[in-house]
């Protein structure tokens, strides 16, 4: 077989996966984009109700987003990582957000604190409510709601932090920094985080089709599933902001993923200072404002898999780079109910780069 045939096998193996993922009961539509570093391959294949440019939340993978602002007002020397911040958010805006144990640790949370998930400070998305349910739960049962920093800030509060900012070996994944961390991102560069996003990242890479979701009457994005059902919560996915509101698509995925990789944000050399990592849930762990995948020897004795770094987000969208092969992968599965169905397909692709 010479190499012209066996790229077409593989662009046949890799969409084969694709349209295989779909089975119309946990993947109702998928999308991957594939390139390699040199630019010397790359594949888009899509399947069931999303198509190559179909535009979905990425959820969680807007932190990536935020990592790359942060560390590109690091480089021009507008902020340090270990900068308190309460330097930039009004003490009292956030005091008691963080009161564990009877004291209050809410002025001692750093930038690197809040980006690393290390700042012990509840998940604002996961903890339980005044209703008793969790947002979370209300969202899966299709109950849409909208919220601002300062409800936020007002509900965690009522929450319990789970250990004091920076405890050694400790991490918590927490949608609560981010909240703060786009806050800072406002008072810092006088812009709201829909205005920073567009002058910092989304113009700069010429993404037309990615933008900060706000307008509940936006149909463009397709809807999440939760298990078979489409869930149309715009109040909710306007009110994520920093912490899950971006919209994209798989090829604009793909540009941004490689812009931050390869020193368009900040001096590549400074991924290593990010590499810090901290377990935060199976198969995931988290270092300061990325995030990493890889499965351990145990799930396959005779083999082993690569690492990917990048992130991934709860409603099946992820953005990684796999360095062992040089590999860039961007796309979702678009399932809220199953967050492990993203991270199958991955492993199934990066089969077919052996």
């Amino acid at each position: 077989m010479n190499d012209t045939q066996k790229i077409k096998s593989k662009l046949k193996l890799l969409q084969k996966i694709v349209t295989k993922s779909v089975d119309h009961k946990k993947i109702f539509g998928c999308v991957v984009n594939v390139e390699s570093g040199d630019n010397k391959f790359s594949w888009i294949g899509s399947s069931g109700n999303i198509s190559d440019e179909t535009q979905y939340f990425l959820a969680s993978t807007t932190k990536l987003y935020i990592t790359a602002i942060l560390l590109k007002l690091k480089s021009e020397g507008k902020i340090k990582l270990d900068d308190r911040i309460s330097k930039y958010i009004p003490l009292e805006s956030i005091s008691g957000i963080h009161n564990y144990k009877g004291t209050d640790y809410s002025a001692e949370i750093t930038i690197e604190h809040l980006m690393a998930h290390t700042s012990g400070l509840p998940d604002y998305f996961e903890e339980k409510t005044d209703t008793g349910k969790s947002l979370r739960q209300e969202l899966s049962l299709g109950h849409d709601s909208s919220w601002d920093f300062q409800k936020v800030m007002n509900d965690v509060k009522k929450m319990k932090p789970k250990f004091k900012p920076g405890t050694r070996k400790k991490a918590l994944y927490s949608d609560t920094n981010y909240q703060l961390l786009g806050r800072i991102i406002e008072i810092i560069t006088n812009k709201t985080i829909s205005d920073a996003f567009n002058d910092l990242i989304f113009n700069p890479l010429k993404l037309k089709k990615t933008y900060l979701y706000q307008d509940i009457n936006d149909k463009n994005p397709i809807d999440i599933y939760f298990k078979k059902q489409q869930m149309h919560i715009p109040q909710a996915m306007a009110s994520f902001g920093p912490d899950g509101g971006i919209v994209s698509t798989a090829q604009e995925s793909m540009i941004f993923l490689k812009a931050f990789f390869n020193g368009i944000f900040f001096q590549k050399k400074v991924l290593n200072e990010l590499k810090q990592w901290n377990n935060i849930f199976f198969p995931l762990k988290y270092g300061t404002g990325i995030m990493l995948f890889k499965l351990p020897r145990i799930f396959s004795p005779f083999k082993s898999y690569p690492e990917f770094i990048g992130h991934s987000g709860l409603s099946g969208a992820f953005e990684w780079y796999c360095p062992e092969k040089d590999l860039y992968l961007t796309g979702t599965v678009n399932q809220l109910s199953n967050p492990n169905l993203s991270y199958r397909l991955i492993i199934k692709l990066i089969d077919c780069f052996k």
